[in-house]
């Protein structure tokens, strides 16, 4: 029997639950079919191997991989080779998976193609009509439609394998959706979403009486240069909840310390909360170090990386967004550090700190405040629960990562739109993943102020009525 219960969303709510009607937060990372840890899973090398690496993410507070139906960085991952024909192999790695995954209790964020390497390596990829493929160039991804009717055809046979698996979590029906898959067109997102959604919505009730959930995920930095295309991405009316990949120039794709990069993160998660609405959920799925591991070949230091992604994952919660985000691993190997599932676990025994059943947050970073200058304050809240992260941003070591103020006072979290009453205040500490205080705190004139100890480096904070 699946342990995995089947992923909703409710009206209104912009996080995620069971079917049972419990929180569910997806907390993971990105993984791929050729990669270290699941690689043992092709052709049936070590099924053994996988699962207890799956076990081991669980007991960690992995709740979710995200994962692409194909792998294109070399020749042997073709799940459709030549375009129609799905390939024994790959097949049957998807079914392993997906019966791993019911029985540890996980699930999988499932994208279709993976695009990055699909169009680097299109060359040799099965769709391309010089190899007997259905589409000229990559430029028409969007618009060709003998292309559309391939993406169709596999996302049918996706379907009507694993789609009925509980264990599937959602599908991104089109990995970092890009004006260049459409001729350099903007435009040519929205129509593509609004045929490809509810054609895999229809074609899911019709077979089983009910779809999965949908998303659409985008390349961070192209909403800087199209801006037009925060409306298909954030709120498209076929699409369950909206979802980005965190790469900015400069801070999160090359850092330089841990600080700059969760700033980054809060101000950019900020902005997409604020694009996806209040009852939208909205998360990352794909962030880390890009430019630095591909560009510069350069893997960062484990205790660096480890405070990094520690504090992106905060920041990204604190925002608004479902769950700590999801890191492509960018590094030397291809996967996430003890340091990292150590980071995710405190995470995961945070969580019911909030009632994320009932939490209609609004972003408040910019309207909440620390009275230690040193300490920026990002958080999120409504009317009766509220959440803060708050991290230091004077006291950085030659390493980049955050020196400890032993000499911090106790400080005050000041936060807007409560309503008046008394509340729960438990302040976390997110590198032990233990509660470092609980106390009360009254909200008067829909402010409150909580008296905190000191921020030495980082805290968490949950304010509950």
């Amino acid at each position: 029997m699946s342990s995995s219960p089947r992923i909703q969303i409710r009206p209104g709510l912009p996080y995620f639950v069971t079917e049972h009607g419990a929180a569910w937060t997806p907390i993971g990372h990105n993984d791929a079919v050729t990669w270290p840890e699941l690689a043992p899973l092709f052709r049936r090398r070590d099924i053994a191997a996988v699962e207890r690496h799956l076990l081991w993410l669980r007991d960690h507070g992995v709740t979710c991989i995200r994962l692409m139906l194909e792998y294109c960085h070399g020749e042997h991952r073709y799940i459709e080779r030549p375009v129609g024909r799905f390939v024994p192999n790959m097949v049957g790695f998807w079914d392993d998976l997906f019966a791993l995954l019911e029985k540890v209790g996980l699930h999988v964020l499932l994208t279709p193609y993976d695009t990055f390497f699909m169009w680097v390596r299109w060359r040799h990829h099965p769709y391309n009509r010089a190899n007997g493929g259905v589409c000229a160039s990559p430029r028409t991804w969007l618009t060709c439609p003998a292309t559309r009717a391939a993406i169709k055809r596999r996302l049918a046979f996706a379907s009507d394998r694993w789609g009925g698996s509980p264990a599937l979590f959602a599908w991104d029906i089109w990995n970092e959706i890009h004006p260049a898959h459409g001729g350099d067109d903007p435009a040519a997102v929205a129509p593509f979403i609004a045929d490809i959604a509810p054609w895999l919505r229809d074609h899911e009730i019709a077979r089983r009486g009910v779809a999965n959930l949908q998303t659409v995920s985008i390349f961070g930095p192209e909403l800087i240069n199209h801006p037009g295309l925060a409306e298909p991405i954030f709120r498209h009316p076929d699409l369950d909840f909206a979802n980005t990949h965190l790469y900015e120039r400069g801070t999160i794709d090359a850092p330089r310390d841990t600080v700059m990069p969760a700033l980054a993160v809060a101000r950019l998660m900020q902005t997409a909360v604020n694009e996806a609405g209040s009852g939208r959920p909205v998360f990352d799925s794909e962030h880390g170090p890009i430019h630095s591991f591909k560009d510069k070949k350069r893997t960062l230091a484990a205790a660096f990386d480890d405070e990094y992604f520690r504090h992106i994952q905060w920041a990204h919660l604190a925002s608004g967004g479902a769950g700590g985000g999801m890191r492509w691993p960018n590094r030397h190997p291809h996967v996430l550090t003890p340091g990292m599932r150590e980071a995710q676990r405190a995470l995961a025994e945070f969580l019911p700190c909030i009632d994320w059943t009932r939490f209609r947050r609004r972003n408040l970073t910019g309207a909440m405040a620390c009275d230690d200058a040193g300490v920026q304050a990002i958080g999120s809240g409504d009317a009766a629960q509220a959440l803060a992260w708050l991290v230091r941003t004077d006291s950085m070591s030659k390493a980049g990562t955050i020196a400890p103020r032993d000499d911090a006072a106790p400080a005050t979290l000041t936060i807007p739109g409560l309503a008046d009453g008394r509340y729960d205040v438990t302040a976390y500490d997110t590198w032990a993943g233990a509660v470092r205080t609980r106390t009360t705190a009254t909200s008067h004139g829909g402010v409150l102020r909580a008296t905190l100890g000191p921020v030495r480096s980082d805290l968490a904070v949950a304010v509950r009525a």
